[in-house]
């Protein structure tokens, strides 16, 4: 049902001064009902299988204004981001007092524009080694970085279905191990053939959700759903 709405949503151009039309009539009837099941969706979202809290990218999340992962580590989260130009890189960060485990892996819709967008990224931190191939950025002193790369272009990814943003995606690479050493940490997502795109980088295993994370999907679920994440048109 939430699928018929949201082309009737897309499709139907009425106004709030044509509600005496029958069309137009049942189009605002069926808006309404949408935005009660979208309501209901998100609460589902944060508590069904997989669930993750929906940030959008807003503002780039650069290194000096970093995307802050706050604890604990472990919480589902599904960040909307953009790589914006080809040189853009979003940086996310977090601390740690003792050893956890960080997962972390990365989704790209599934749109004829992104067939070959395969972005990569790498968790840097103090303690891991120097990567032998140069990275597009600088490592902190003391710092070393796990470099999480994507498949080659033209190889076939993996995609799936997600019912509550109605979107198809490439399933990319995952990084999930214990690191230990204290200190502020960092993950780096950035393309390494210069392409610009959406993506999502996701974060945590546990589903375990706040009031204010609820009020969250509430406010990002319906601009997913109807593509306010996206920065081109995806058939």
């Amino acid at each position: 049902m939430l699928i018929e709405v949201s082309f009737l949503l897309k499709d139907q151009r009425c106004t709030s001064h044509d509600t005496d039309s029958t069309v137009c009539g049942k189009f605002f009837m069926m808006k309404s009902t949408s935005i009660v099941v979208i309501f209901l969706c998100s609460i589902v979202y944060l508590r069904g299988a997989n669930a993750h809290v929906p940030y959008i990218e807003e503002s780039d999340f650069s290194q000096s204004e970093p995307f802050l992962l706050e604890p604990p580590l472990k919480k589902s989260r599904a960040i909307y981001g953009w790589l914006q130009s080809d040189t853009d890189i979003d940086v996310y960060t977090f601390e740690i007092k003792e050893p956890v485990r960080l997962r972390a892996f990365s989704l790209v819709p599934v749109c004829p524009d992104y067939e070959d967008f395969l972005p990569a990224f790498a968790v840097i931190g103090p303690g891991l080694t120097i990567p032998e191939n140069p990275l597009p950025f600088r490592l902190p002193e003391g710092y070393g970085a796990a470099v999480i790369n994507n498949l080659s272009p033209g190889v076939k990814r993996n995609t799936f279905f997600e019912p509550f943003t109605n979107k198809n995606y490439y399933r990319g690479p995952a990084f999930d191990r214990l690191i230990g050493t204290p200190g502020t940490w960092y993950v780096y997502y950035w393309d390494p053939s210069g392409q610009e795109g959406d993506y999502v980088a996701v974060f945590g295993y546990a589903e375990r959700f706040s009031f204010s994370d609820i009020l969250r999907a509430l406010i990002n679920t319906p601009k997913i759903w109807f593509d306010g994440e996206l920065h081109i048109d995806c058939p």
